[in-house]
């Protein structure tokens, strides 16, 4: 204590059963801490340590009501008196008002893993440990006279604020003899040169020159140059990264390569990343490769060291499912009810249970100890559960980190974050970069690798600049909706919009990545921002009155969108163009936007931006709208500079399925998980696109899918061995370094790579073995004839290889069904079938259309259609459901209303083969939608497939996406 204590110090004793002081008077406190040096073996006593500690110490005393509270009380106070440390008075609240006592219980019983019946002394005794006014406090320690005078006089002399918290940024990125501000200009100089070998545009000139001005006024050049150089390292290393958000406003970031968003193709708006107005750090996201940001993580952490570098902290909140399943076990209900309580529960959605969903669980709404478990789960969703590490947040300091926040090491390797989260580190003004993960990156650079090495006339390698721009025939194939795997518009509402949208040139895909977003929906601009795109003459500008200002007011501000705002800068602009918002008024409706989800204070703000756009003029519906619209993207939105930065990955993503499929659906496979879609659908898309896809094969395939040559040069797809579940990189790497030119057989293949037994099963179960001639049952037969890894004792003599073997039989051949059940079983995909064609003829005698026949009936016409579930979505503020169906025709994307999926929230959650029946919905662009009004689950018909009937679903009852049968749907909540 004497080493480590920094300003005040108050000690609390630990309230422990037996009590401390129950018995003891003189000396009053003989309490055993831990071996103190220079003590000579005698363990101190309390009395001698508060006597050492001296001046701005003081002594803690709480009233616990346990029955001993006066002679605790008595013996705390003795104790003051004798050391001459002051006593004060505290409460040591759990909660802020005694009803809430039974919650607190609850709490407790969870941590401990105890159910309410086996908690015993581990809960509290009563009620009393709230927060009591001065009065009652004052009537409590009536006994120690001057307590409630020192602790007003103690809380007086805390003088400390978090405001005072500082922090300075490491010099590491700055060369000896330069100075921060001079090094930036340097390399911003140096970078627009680069970018722009023609001369650097004026406009950029100017703007590059006020940001260095303002980054040198706030004395911050330096957290520009970490992030360059950790952008820098990656690309030394061959990790493909680009910066995206608001820092995609700043011509500075674009000329250092952190953003790749060339500032003359958008409006740039510098204030929206940082402005004199709003005094808070700058906050730079740049994603990398998800394979490889372990690489720059541990960069980080080598060059600043882990005292002085850390992972910012995530307040990981309870949500219903979380909730129910760990509140039901404290009331003592078993993992499969609470499993089928979460179950009903969509995502991360929802509240309290309603008496429904506890019926389709199969428990009495007028159960006790289920409505009890009801009540206090939904009173804990949205409590702070445990800390958790942020997805990339890192936090830098010149200093030790430590000195300003303890730091602990997370579940991970090499790893460790503060206890502070992104909140935090906004209040407290401190600055951090942002080390994400992108899987699209990784996909890129991949594909990239693959395109490379199929490549004729030794072409340059590719790179992200090197792809060719506006090339018409991406634009073709994203008016079709061809957008399966390709980056921000592989979602059914992204899919469903590029027809309606057509984009033709790059912004337009900027308007497509952020359209289908809550910002714009709900504000209602949508569909005129669609119609004045079909129509120019309807484009017209919202105008005030004309004693309040200009008719082109918002003319500047709104013309590339067609006079509809679509962006949070364009909501921002508005606010102060058309509301007169002030800068600070504006900042804290930019702070209540922010902070939406979890506050929800934007609703003050509405009178006043909605009052003040009719006072001047504007039209009521309008202004009504664009406040939605704010509220919108409080919950999920795009600045233009962000959607741009994400364009850029659309378009390149597009670019390479378009004329390189093959490399881009082996570079899909080879950076799961990722994306919307699992490998069967990434494989059945490639070859509609005319891709030759050739199984995994022990005696062909890598560990990564490849790509083959055929004997008329055309370039195929090999899948790799990490398609077949189970089996081990290292089995792949023993089979591919000892493959050298090829094996002469299975027998060949088993001697020289020495896998386990059990690894050839695997590969033998996944039809591994073609190569060498062996169909399945003939691998798993040559497989079993193999003597065990590590024979038995009694028969290790047995050497020879005929001696007690099986006679080989002919083996019947297997049912194509069942090839196709196994397949899926084992590689999640199958090349010789598809699982509904062998129910076609039982649909067909029902009447059941197939889900490629859905797309050639008329709008309106009612239809029944059955297929494998791909996808489930149900968007955060959506009013629908979105299952996407497949069957060996095609897919049918199936729309589900709220009301409806509550009366079939079973059949929508859990069946893995779903009957659809509803109207056909056909816009004039073309989109097709189901809109069902009833479902059934008949997964029970796969069973055909198999002479063995499905497994059944496990007993903690999993979500349906975690049972591997057939190919698992992919949910987005």
């Amino acid at each position: 204590l004497q080493e480590y204590r920094r300003g005040l110090l108050l000690i609390v004793m630990p309230d422990v059963h037996p009590p401390l002081f129950a018995t003891r008077a003189s000396p009053p406190a003989d309490i055993s801490l831990r071996q103190a040096s220079g003590c000579g073996g005698r363990k101190p006593e309390l009395a001698d340590i508060l006597t050492k500690l001296g001046h701005d110490t003081w002594l803690a005393a709480p009233m616990l009501y346990t029955g001993e509270d006066r002679r605790r009380l008595a013996a705390l106070y003795r104790l003051a008196h004798a050391t001459r440390v002051p006593l004060i008075a505290v409460n040591d609240v759990l909660y802020h008002v005694p009803e809430r006592r039974e919650l607190q219980d609850v709490v407790t019983c969870i941590r401990e893993h105890v159910t309410l019946t086996q908690a015993g002394t581990r809960l509290q005794a009563n009620a009393e440990r709230h927060l009591k006014p001065p009065s009652e406090m004052a009537r409590l320690f009536r006994a120690c006279p001057g307590a409630i005078d020192e602790t007003i006089r103690f809380a007086g002399r805390i003088t400390f604020s978090l405001g005072m918290l500082g922090q300075r940024y490491p010099r590491e990125p700055v060369p000896r003899g330069r100075t921060p501000d001079g090094y930036l200009r340097e390399l911003t100089e140096a970078g627009l040169k680069t970018h722009f070998p023609d001369g650097v545009p004026p406009k950029v000139a100017a703007q590059a020159e006020k940001e260095l001005r303002f980054i040198a006024d706030r004395k911050i050049a330096h957290y520009f140059l970490t992030v360059r150089d950790i952008v820098a390292y990656a690309r030394s290393k061959d990790i493909l990264c680009q910066g995206r958000g608001s820092a995609a406003n700043s011509v500075v970031c674009y000329a250092l390569n952190v953003t790749a968003v060339d500032p003359t193709k958008i409006d740039v708006l510098f204030e929206r990343f940082l402005s004199t107005e709003r005094r808070e750090p700058p906050d730079i996201d740049v994603d990398f490769e998800h394979e490889r940001r372990e690489e720059v993580i541990q960069y980080v952490y080598r060059r600043y060291g882990h005292r002085r570098a850390a992972l910012t902290a995530t307040v990981i909140r309870y949500r219903s499912r979380s909730a129910i399943r760990e509140v039901g076990k404290v009331f003592g209900l078993t993992d499969d009810v609470t499993g089928r309580l979460a179950d009903t529960v969509w995502g991360h959605h929802g509240g309290e249970l309603k008496d429904h969903q506890l019926r389709q669980a199969g428990r009495d709404p007028a159960n006790k100890i289920v409505d009890r478990a009801r009540r206090f789960a939904g009173e804990l969703i949205g409590f702070p559960r445990h800390l958790s590490q942020h997805v990339g947040g890192f936090v830098l300091t010149r200093d030790k980190l430590d000195w300003t926040v303890p730091i602990g090491p997370a579940a991970m390797e090499d790893r460790y974050f503060i206890e502070w989260d992104k909140d935090d580190l906004d209040t407290l003004e401190i600055m951090k970069v942002d080390v994400l993960a992108l899987g699209m990156l990784t996909c890129i650079r991949k594909a990239f690798r693959l395109i490379d090495s199929y490549s004729y006339g030794g072409a340059p390698p590719l790179e992200l600049a090197a792809v060719p721009k506006e090339d018409p025939a991406v634009y073709d194939m994203l008016c079709k909706a061809d957008a399966i795997g390709v980056f921000q518009v592989e979602s059914r509402a992204q899919m469903n919009m590029l027809p309606r949208l057509k984009p033709r040139e790059f912004y337009d895909l900027v308007v497509e990545v952020a359209i289908v977003r809550p910002g714009p929906i709900q504000g209602g601009m949508v569909h005129p921002y669609l119609k004045r795109r079909a129509d120019p003459s309807l484009i017209q500008f919202p105008a005030p009155h004309p004693d309040h200002g200009p008719p082109n007011e918002l003319y500047e501000l709104l013309k590339k969108t067609m006079g509809v705002p679509l962006f949070q800068e364009q909501a921002m602009r508005l606010a102060i163009v058309a509301a007169k918002f002030t800068a600070d008024e504006a900042n804290g409706l930019r702070r209540a936007m922010a902070t939406f989800r979890h506050v929800g204070t934007i609703g003050t703000f509405q009178e006043k931006f909605i009052g003040r756009m009719i006072a001047r003029g504007y039209d009521a519906e309008f202004a009504a709208s664009c406040f939605e619209q704010i509220k919108g993207f409080g919950s999920y939105g795009f600045p233009e500079s962000h959607a741009a930065s994400f364009s850029l990955l659309v378009y390149i993503s597009a670019w390479i399925k378009r004329h390189h499929p093959a490399a881009f659906a082996a570079a899909l496979l080879n950076s799961q998980p990722m994306g919307f879609y699992a490998p069967a659908e990434i494989v059945r898309d490639a070859r509609e696109h005319q891709v030759t896809v050739l199984p995994p094969d022990a005696a062909f395939s890598d560990w990564d899918c490849t790509l083959e040559r055929d004997a008329a040069g055309a370039i195929c797809l090999r899948l790799g061995l990490r398609q077949i579940d189970s089996i081990k990189e290292a089995d792949a790497d023993a089979i591919m370094g000892n493959r050298g030119h090829g094996y002469r057989g299975f027998a060949d293949f088993a001697r020289r790579t020495a896998l386990p037994k059990r690894s050839l099963v695997i590969l033998a179960e996944a039809d591994a073995f073609r190569g060498f001639g062996l169909d399945r049952r003939e691998g798993l037969w040559a497989v079993r004839r193999l003597p065990d890894d590590k024979p038995l004792p009694l028969f290790a003599h047995l050497a020879a290889p005929d001696q007690g073997a099986e006679q080989i039989a002919p083996l019947p051949a297997m049912a194509r069904s069942e090839h196709v059940l196994t397949d899926y079983q084992t590689i999640r995909l199958s090349l010789k079938g598809y699982p509904t064609e062998f129910l076609r003829p039982r649909l067909e005698e029902e009447g059941i259309t197939s889900c490629g026949q859905v797309g050639d009936l008329e709008d309106g016409a009612l239809v029944r259609c059955a297929g494998i579930v791909l996808v489930r979505q149900r968007p955060g503020e959506g009013n629908a459901v979105f299952v996407t169906l497949s069957d060996e025709t095609g897919i049918c994307n199936v729309v589900i209303w709220a009301r409806i999926f509550e009366n079939y929230r079973k059949e929508v959650m859990g069946a893995r083969l779903l009957l659809a029946e509803g109207k056909v919905q056909k816009s004039p662009e073309g989109v097709v939608h189901l809109m069902a009004t009833h479902l059934i689950d008949r997964s029970a018909d796969l069973n055909i497939l198999s002479g063995d009937a499905l497994p059944p679903t496990p007993p903690t009852h999993r979500h349906p996406r975690n049972v591997r049968v057939l190919p698992p749907s992919r949910d987005f909540h």
